[in-house]
Formats: C-alpha cells, sequence, structure tokens
C-alpha cells in the first residue's frame, strides 16, 4: 500500500502495495520520507517538548538566581543567540551615587547616617525610599563604617608597638633582682664556663651556637629549649653575647641555672677586643641612623596620621620603628667573623626563638661553598608568612635599588642561620652590609624600612644556601593562625613580630609552645610576678 499526496496538499491517493511490512511513503513535492522516519522524529519532538516544560517550569520554582538547568540556561543564552541584551535590574542611578567620591569631612559630626544594617533597613522601610536616597544612604553608611574599622586597626597597631616597645615591668624586675644578685652573692658570679672548660670555646669539635641578646628570660628560654632537646648536650657550646647593662644579670642567672653538661658563655660586647680597638662600622652606621631618624622621621605620630596608607602598611612601619632594629644586638651578627676568629661554622639564634629538637644535624648539611644557610620565605603553604621577595623589604621604585636587584628574588629569614665563618672570611659580605647602610643613609632611608633583614638580603645576595623550612617556622608573633600541630612538627619556632610570647598581647594559643621552657616555680621569676598565662 502506498500513500500519495500532491504538492498542493489538497489530493490523497491510497495505491496497494505488496504487503504490511512494505514501507508506507509520502510524498511531498519530490523529496520522499520514510514513514517510520517521520514517527520517530513526531515521538522523539513530542518527548523534547515536554521535557523542555518541566525543566522550565522547575526553573521558575528555584528562582531566576539558580542556572543549572535548560530552562534557565536557554533564557540567557537567547539574548545573546538573537543579539540582544538583558537590561540589569539595579537601577543606574544606584551605580552613579555609589560611584561618587566622597571626603573624610563629610561625614563628620552628621546624625542621620544608620549606625547598623537594623538601623538602614528600618529607615529605608518606614521612609519608603526612592533608589537615589537609597543609594544615598547606603554610601554613607558604608563609608562611615569603614573609617571606623581603619581608625579602630591603627589603633590596634599602634598600642600593639608600644607595647612591644617597652620594657615589661616583670621583665625589669627580674634585670633588677639578677643585678642585685650579682652584687650580693658569689655563687652569681661564677665565672662562664669555668677555666677548664675554656678550652671548649675554640675548639671545632663541638657544636657552636651564638645568641646576641639583652633579655635574660628570652635568652633562657633559647638555652633551655637548645639543651633540653639537644641529643649530645656535652658537645653543646651556647655563646652568649649582651651588651654593658645586661651582663651582670645575665650572668647572675646562668650562674645561678647551669645547663650542665652543656657550656654556657656570657660575653659582653665591651669584652671583645676589637669592639674596643677605634671605631666598630655598625655603631657608626647606627649613631648616623638615629641622626637621621630625629631630623627626618616623624615616629610613629607621623604614621599613624597619614590617611592614605592602609593599616598593615602602617603596622609594617610601625613595627621598623621597633627600638630591636635599631639595637646593637640585631646589627652585631654581621661581624661575627671578627667576634670568633678560630672558629669554622656557628649557627645564630634570635631570642625570640624555641628549639624543639636536636640541632646537631645542621653541621652535617653540605652548604656548597655558600655562606648563609637559612629558609627561604617565597614560598609554603602559609602565604602570609611564606610569600616575601625581595620587593616585599626593598624600595624598588628608588633607581638605585632597581637598576641592581631583581624585584622577584626570594627572601630568606634571621632568626636561626648556619654561618660557614670560613667561607665568609673569603667574602667582602660585611663590607657591602655597611656599604648599603651608609647609602641609605645618604637616601634619607628611602631604600627600606628600618630594619637588619632588607640589608643582610643584599649582603648575602648570592651567598645563601637554602634549608628545609623544618629548621625555622616563622610567623607566631604576628598571626596565630598556624596549627599547634603544625607548630608542633617544625624543628624551631620563630615568634618574629609583635606579639613576642613575654608581652602580655602574645597569642595565647601560641604561648605555652615558649612558656613550657620557663620554671615558673623559680624564686627569680615568681617575685616578678612572671605567670604562664
Amino acid at each position: 500500500m502506498q500513500l500519495h499526496i500532491s504538492p498542493s496538499l489538497r489530493h490523497v491517493t491510497v495505491f496497494p502495495g505488496k504487503g504490511v511490512r512494505e514501507f508506507i511513503k509520502v510524498k511531498v513535492g519530490s523529496r520522499r520520507l520514510s514513514y517510520r522516519m517521520l514517527f520517530y522524529s513526531i515521538l522523539f519532538f513530542t518527548f523534547l517538548l515536554r521535557f523542555v516544560f518541566v525543566m522550565t517550569a522547575v526553573d521558575t520554582i528555584d528562582g531566576e538566581r539558580k542556572c543549572s538547568t535548560i530552562g534557565c540556561l536557554g533564557k540567557r543564552l537567547g539574548p545573546k543567540i538573537l543579539g540582544r541584551r538583558l537590561d540589569s535590574t539595579v537601577p543606574e542611578v544606584i551605580y552613579q551615587i555609589l560611584e561618587e567620591p566622597i571626603g573624610k569631612d563629610e561625614l563628620q559630626g552628621r546624625s542621620d547616617i544608620p549606625q547598623s544594617l537594623d538601623e538602614f533597613m528600618a529607615e529605608i522601610k518606614e521612609g519608603k525610599s526612592d533608589a537615589r536616597t537609597f543609594a544615598v544612604k547606603l554610601r554613607d553608611m558604608v563609608t562611615l563604617l569603614e573609617q571606623r574599622t581603619r581608625n579602630a586597626k591603627i589603633q590596634e597597631y599602634l598600642y600593639r608597638h608600644v607595647a612591644s616597645s617597652s620594657i615589661p615591668k616583670q621583665l625589669h624586675c627580674l634585670a633588677l633582682r639578677l643585678a642585685n644578685e650579682h652584687a650580693s652573692n658569689a655563687a652569681a658570679r661564677l665565672q662562664l664556663p669555668s677555666a677548664e672548660l675554656v678550652p671548649a670555646l675554640v675548639d671545632n669539635f663541638y657544636f657552636h651556637f651564638v645568641l646576641a641578646s639583652d633579655n635574660v628570660l628570652a635568652a633562657s628560654v633559647v638555652a633551655t629549649s637548645l639543651v633540653r632537646n639537644s641529643l649530645r648536650p656535652h658537645k653543646v657550646v651556647l655563646h652568649i653575647i649582651t651588651d654593658r647593662k645586661t651582663y651582670y644579670p645575665m650572668q647572675a642567672w646562668f650562674s645561678l641555672h647551669p645547663l650542665l653538661p652543656a657550656i654556657i658563655e656570657v660575653k659582653a660586647l665591651h669584652h671583645f677586643d676589637w669592639f674596643t680597638k677605634g671605631k666598630v662600622p655598625v655603631l657608626e652606621a647606627m649613631e648616623k641612623d638615629q641622626k637621621v631618624r630625629s631630623q627626618f622621621r616623624g615616629g610613629s605620630s607621623a604614621i599613624v596620621a597619614n590617611n592614605t596608607d592602609k593599616p598593615n602598611v602602617i603596622a609594617a612601619k610601625l613595627q621598623a620603628l621597633s627600638p630591636k632594629y635599631n639595637s646593637v644586638m640585631n646589627h652585631i651578627r654581621i661581624h661575627l667573623p671578627e667576634m670568633f676568629p678560630s672558629l669554622d661554622k656557628v649557627v645564630f639564634l634570635d631570642d625570640d626563638i624555641v628549639v624543639q629538637t636536636d640541632l646537631s644535624p645542621l653541621w652535617d648539611i653540605d652548604m656548597n661553598g655558600k655562606v648563609n644557610g637559612a629558609v627561604e620565605t617565597c614560598r609554603g603553604e602559609d602565604n602570609f608568612v611564606m610569600s616575601k621577595r625581595f620587593k616585599s623589604y626593598l624600595n624598588f621604585s628608588h633607581p638605585l635599588i632597581s637598576n641592581n636587584f631583581n624585584p622577584n628574588s626570594c627572601a630568606w629569614a634571621y632568626g636561626m642561620n648556619i654561618f660557614d665563618l670560613d667561607a665568609w672570611r673569603k667574602t667582602n659580605i660585611s663590607l657591602t652590609y655597611h656599604y648599603w647602610l651608609e647609602q641609605n643613609l645618604k637616601s634619607d632611608l628611602s631604600l627600606w624600612q628600618l630594619g637588619t633583614l632588607p640589608p643582610g638580603l643584599i649582603a648575602f645576595h648570592g651567598h645563601v644556601h637554602v634549608i628545609d623550612p623544618f629548621w625555622h617556622m616563622l610567623g607566631l608573633g604576628y598571626q596565630e593562625n598556624t596549627s599547634s600541630a603544625d607548630v608542633k612538627s617544625a624543628g624551631v619556632i620563630h615568634f618574629n613580630g609583635r606579639a613576642k610570647p613575654w608581652l602580655d598581647i602574645a597569642f595565647p594559643k601560641l604561648r605555652p609552645f615558649w612558656a613550657k621552657y620557663v620554671d615558673f616555680s623559680d624564686q627569680f621569676i615568681k617575685s616578678c610576678h612572671i605567670r604562664a598565662s
């Protein structure tokens, strides 16, 4: 059987066929389509229409914001395919108002600005405001709250700066009591080390550590944690360098609190021969630095009064003003080869670190002829701490810096460093350090923010051997996001930053890692009211 349809669709003729299995042919003009194909096509489009209808209905129920269905996708692609553009549902006047700049003084003394989101919503609903009024109130409220947040942040940083720059009364008390003990108690005036152990001070068979500090409590924690975690404490020699005013309290503490079998040496700067002969370059630089600071810097008041800097920039500038960065104890590390002419290698420790493992494997590290073994600070999981490059410290808008250094060069950390003194003596690192200090002074301290790390980055450039980050975890003094598990797994932890563990502003979660090495039952600690928390 055959079915014939005329081109005008006016005549339909049925012809007998060979059987039911023969295809029914539909003729339209000169084209012939299989009836089976037509049947399946109609069936497919019927199913597709039902599917689109269901998806569109679901999309309508879900709302306009969700675009996980074909219906929603069609709504979005349709206008683009047809060359049309969807109009924004936000009135243009709102964009205009929000983009208008507003001065800081315009909001001063105004009482009509909402102080919270609830108050803002109440005013809008009650007044039935138009789009312009809505935008004006929203802009004023957000701007005012931003200003208050910024001021609060800056005040917080200023208070932390003041707290970290001053000497806590507990530490001042400890120094005074120990100085008095040194004057009245012969046991507090013992020679450190004893005469029979003096040869070990220049014997390279031992592991030599150097600690420069004017903080007795901090030095005691570094020494205690170092010796307690050493697998061979009888081979540990700790050279403690301090200033004239702290020498007697420091000697009294370690005379009364020996860390046997380790060997402890306490020495003041004026005990070094090279320090008393003529003028020491680092002292000259510090004297000039103080004059330039007093002449060209307005101190913390000028920094806080800056209305253009972001709070984190202000915090960095305040931290750079810390007395620590202008202390001879911080600069003295650049003279290690002169201070220890008989030693081949030393590990230098800051007084705000805690040792949590045996450090003797550091002597097995092959430095490959490099001078400074240090942890890089440009890669790591903690982007806030481990993201420092030369551009983080040096001022690359100054031609003297931009013409000599790469801003993307990786920075490294002071705090726990292996110094190959033999290799150091073959370089001009110390001269380079003082040359750039002089250039910074001539440039009105514009090459970098104050501190010893920027000139150190320059002086040791090309002389650094990168060691595993396990040996030095940073940032515990300026952020508390590091997990306790990560802190426990580090070999040395460093409380660099303002929140030192001996201060009240220390982070409560991190301070116990330092406090565990303080004997709070000690008579001097108790009498000065130094507590665990």
